[in-house]
């Protein structure tokens, strides 16, 4: 089994790329404030997940890894809730994406408590 195998992976792997080209859409004077950490929040749930995949053999690890991500997807949906009440011209591609955000983070919640109960180490 790979990774790339893993729901979690790949929604997030979608979400970043398209809250990547999202931010900028953002006021110039946000690409570097609050699109920027946007768009590294967005990266740390997708990459968390892999470097914990890779770190698999050692189950404390990969939980951390998987808690690290699951909080960078809180801290996603926090940015994103920034976007929509400062910018509502723009809210509603943020919205949605934000919602998008809420899902993955219970499907990372329900994966780290398989891996809790399931994983061998």
């Amino acid at each position: 089994m790979s990774y790339l195998k893993l729901d979690i992976y790949t929604i997030s792997f979608e979400l970043f790329i398209t809250t990547h080209q999202l931010t900028f859409k953002l006021p110039k004077h946000e690409l570097y404030e609050l699109g920027s950490q946007i768009r590294r929040s967005a990266d740390s749930v997708n990459s968390n997940i892999v470097e914990g995949y890779g770190r698999r053999i050692y189950k404390a690890d990969y939980i951390r890894f998987l808690i690290i991500s699951h909080g960078s997807c809180d801290e996603t949906a926090n940015h994103l809730r920034k976007v929509v009440r400062l910018y509502p011209e723009i809210s509603v591609e943020f919205q949605e994406i934000l919602k998008k955000y809420l899902l993955l983070g219970g499907k990372i919640y329900n994966y780290i408590e398989y891996v809790k109960n399931n994983w061998r180490t």
